[in-house]
């Protein structure tokens, strides 16, 4: 009996544990499977990873080469390493972050370097027992200095990765001088090594498929104000349910593009800090006026939080009375598409770069608009309606005149941009040019046109992280 109890007894564990194994390995090609597709989504989002990535490896293998070769070895010896280190942590995305980093690190490993060896020469003067005091003073003073040097936030913001390397190449120099004679042979050892591999990040950045911070923020602010000329077209006639329009499949869509704009300030910040060290490329010169995007951006957001307010009333519990309705709905709708076609359009004028002539007309349309609606709220016509009933709409149409304000503030933050820029003057309204581009046709709903990038801004190797799309829809 307890033989055959236990010959039942393994072979119910050996049944479980083949279950288990099975269960585990259809997990693992759930997992599997889950994990490609996600590689493949995040190389078709933007395929300039997929070329990053080899652009990385292939560095790495270059300045390898001093320790493959031996000619190259016995000049650097095992300072050869410093060239590997310093095309893993300086090697990023774009070329004005590469550049940014490598000028960062090269130069703030020449001063400290040079201070470096200063403070081991001025130490051995002191003997044998004040070396070790002064080359610990020494120490402690640059590293409280560049620290507190770094809370300043200019320096923060682009010299903060060299204030780093300076107190690491500083402290590193100066206190292993003290037991290794050759101080100055091992600073220039350091200093060509971290050259050697920063010229490399930096050649291999921008020889083989460049990707340009500037490019990427001129993009990205166009594509961040089409959004709110997106939501504000429609929003007329989804908040008062305009009968006779046919609903669009990609509406709803539409109208909550700007939500990705809300929280993009930091990535526009990195990316003009990084434009800022950029050579001139393409459309851009040296020097743009990029700190002029940052002021464009930062009156976009202010309208997108408006616009995050009108669409809270778009599912409120409390909708507009249709006898309220039938009094603001004109001058609503007319504030809210009028500055919706003004955004659309200064939006294209950024992307092609001509002046923003265009929107003056849509602006002026919607300041008369909201010029009548200020009069309505003004007069007596709401004394006879529910105080409860008057008040969504009332304040629907408060945030409308705020976008129409911030409308305009924007049209002349762009104008400035666009003069500063230099941007080409417009020899037709953009509406016609738009109508003109041959690849342009309707898509979905019968007012909004599709825009081949390329036709519109930069190729497709330059083109934006952000709208990583091949195109871009356009309503006119």
């Amino acid at each position: 009996m307890e033989v055959g109890y236990g010959s039942g007894d393994k072979t119910g564990f050996f049944t479980q544990g083949r279950r288990s194994l099975k269960a585990l390995t259809v997990q693992f090609k759930v997992k599997t499977v889950e994990l490609a597709r996600n590689i493949k989504k995040l190389g078709q989002d933007d395929p300039r990873r997929v070329i990053h990535s080899l652009k990385v490896g292939l560095a790495l293998t270059l300045v390898s080469m001093f320790y493959y070769c031996q000619p190259l070895y016995s000049n650097f010896d095992e300072t050869a390493i410093w060239a590997i280190m310093t095309v893993v942590v300086v090697f990023e995305f774009s070329v004005g972050a590469t550049l940014g980093k490598g000028l960062n690190r090269g130069m703030a490993t020449l001063m400290a370097g040079g201070l470096g060896a200063g403070a081991h020469h001025l130490a051995n003067l002191s003997g044998h027992i004040g070396e070790p005091i002064l080359l610990g003073f020494f120490v402690f003073l640059q590293a409280t200095i560049s620290t507190f040097l770094r809370f300043f936030p200019k320096i923060k913001s682009r010299y903060d990765y060299g204030m780093l390397i300076f107190i690491l190449t500083f402290s590193l120099i100066s206190v292993s001088g003290y037991r290794d004679d050759e101080i100055l042979e091992l600073a220039h050892r350091r200093l060509s090594t971290i050259c050697i591999g920063g010229a490399t990040c930096v050649i291999i950045s921008i020889v083989i498929f460049p990707v340009w911070a500037g490019e990427d923020l001129h993009n990205l602010i166009a594509l961040n104000i089409e959004k709110l000329g997106n939501f504000l077209e429609g929003f007329g006639d989804e908040y008062f349910k305009r009968t006779g329009v046919e609903e669009c499949n990609e509406d709803k869509k539409i109208l909550e593009g700007y939500k990705s704009f809300l929280n993009s300030n930091y990535s526009e910040g990195s990316l003009a800090n990084f434009a800022a060290w950029e050579p001139g490329h393409g459309r851009f010169p040296f020097r743009h006026p990029w700190k002029l995007y940052l002021k464009v951006g930062t009156l976009a957001r202010e309208c997108a939080y408006r616009i995050e307010a009108l669409n809270g009333y778009l599912n409120a519990d409390i909708q507009v009375s249709s006898e309220v309705s039938t009094i603001i709905q004109e001058a609503c709708t007319t504030m809210s598409l009028e500055s919706g076609k003004a955004l659309k359009e200064l939006a294209l004028a950024i992307k092609i770069m001509v002046q923003p002539s265009s929107a003056d007309s849509h602006i002026e349309n919607a300041k008369s608009a909201a010029k009548n609606i200020k009069s309505l709220l003004k007069s007596g016509i709401w004394e006879d309606i529910d105080l409860l009933k008057v008040i969504p709409g009332v304040t629907v149409c408060s945030i409308l005149v705020d976008v129409v304000t911030c409308t305009e503030k924007i049209a002349a933050s762009i104008h400035e941009l666009a003069s500063k820029a230099q941007f080409k003057s417009a020899e037709s309204p953009l509406s016609e040019q738009i109508q003109s581009v041959k690849s342009a046709q309707m898509v979905n709903c019968p007012h909004v046109i599709t825009v081949s990038e390329s036709t519109l801004a930069a190729s497709p190797s330059e083109s934006s992280s952000a709208p990583k799309a091949s195109k871009q829809s356009m309503e006119v």
